[in-house]
């Protein structure tokens, strides 16, 4: 197949670009001007420049392709301003999503997030865990990027209305190579390896390979029935943070931070540390958005993805191992 590819320089995009190619399939990225290509050395890939704001040059660029993935995103939990994450998120989508119809394509993936699925809820007194089905509360919006993406899901299923060939993949919490910017808990990963992790908080989340999820990505396209969303995890994958940094503490050999910091210390420092942003304009090391998001465990369960597209389930811990082996070649640890 012809695929075309949003975001392609980006962690889950580039690590697809990879996959598609190694798949035998033929790629098409769009890239912006002035992007970082590291993600996609080595790939046998054909680049257009472009913006997804574009939505003319769009049709022209996604002409002739069989397959859309839409990955591009604006992903930060803190920005001075956050018109530009809506402009990306969710009037891009739009575009991108309309613009690869009128070209032809016969199927078009969109990358949610796990964001716009609920959290756990109790039934008889035990957590059940989250799937396609829980519905999201109007209290677990943590910020602009989860409110945008939800949006942003609000168009594609609005889009499937009219006929649109589109599929929904919602990733859980991606980690392994090609990190480059890097993501929020490939930071996570980084900050740990250069010794800049005094403490940890009582949270968890679900990690899942980067490689599954790209696989994932294309099964849904191989597989995915439209307008259905399918959440990309690992079922063997939800972790403490306590048990995440004891597993990078068994791979590389440092010691695991021994401060758990209470909750609502967290939120003041985040506070205090966001106010200082808005002074200087410079990002926030713990941003509120992400502390908020971390007050309640985010265990999800993979089974439809599993099921109904064969999606990988490698081992967690493999995943850690090739984002640290990653961050090592490419000289993002201090000596």
């Amino acid at each position: 197949m012809k695929c075309f590819v949003t975001g392609a320089t980006g962690f889950i995009g580039s690590n697809l670009v990879h996959e598609l190619v190694a798949q035998g399939h033929e790629v098409k990225a769009l890239i912006r001007p002035n992007s970082n290509l590291r993600g996609l050395q080595g790939a046998d890939v054909e680049t257009v420049r472009g913006n997804i704001g574009d939505r003319p040059a769009l049709v022209a660029a996604i002409k002739g392709c069989d397959w859309c993935f839409h990955v591009a995103a604006s992903y930060h939990f803190w920005l001075p301003r956050y018109d530009s994450m809506y402009a990306t998120n969710v009037d891009g989508t739009r575009n991108v999503l309309e613009a690869a119809h009128k070209a032809g394509c016969s199927r078009i993936v969109y990358t949610s997030t796990v964001g716009c699925i609920g959290l756990p809820v109790q039934t008889n007194g035990e957590a059940v865990l989250a799937n396609e089905t829980t519905p999201l509360m109007a209290n677990q919006f943590n910020g602009h990027y989860k409110r945008s993406k939800f949006k942003a899901e609000v168009v594609a299923f609005e889009l499937l209305d009219k006929g649109l060939p589109v599929v929904i993949v919602n990733p859980s919490v991606p980690i392994g190579p090609r990190d480059v910017k890097p993501t929020p808990t490939g930071r996570l990963v980084l900050d740990f390896l250069n010794h800049a992790l005094p403490a940890y908080l009582d949270t968890g989340f679900n990690i899942v390979h980067v490689r599954d999820v790209v696989r994932g990505h294309i099964l849904a396209a191989e597989k995915g029935r439209i307008g259905e969303r399918y959440l990309l995890g690992n079922s063997a994958g939800n972790w403490t943070l306590k048990q995440f940094l004891d597993a990078l503490s068994e791979i590389t050999e440092q010691p695991t931070p021994r401060m758990k910091l209470p909750y609502s210390v967290a939120l003041t420092a985040a506070y205090l540390d966001e106010g200082i942003s808005w002074l200087s304009g410079r990002p926030p090391k713990a941003p509120l958005a992400g502390v908020r998001m971390a007050r309640r465990k985010m265990y999800f369960d993979p089974a439809k993805a599993v099921t109904e597209l064969g999606l990988p389930q490698s081992d967690p811990r493999q995943a850690l191992v090739d984002a640290v082996e990653w961050f090592r070649a490419n000289d993002y640890v201090r000596a």
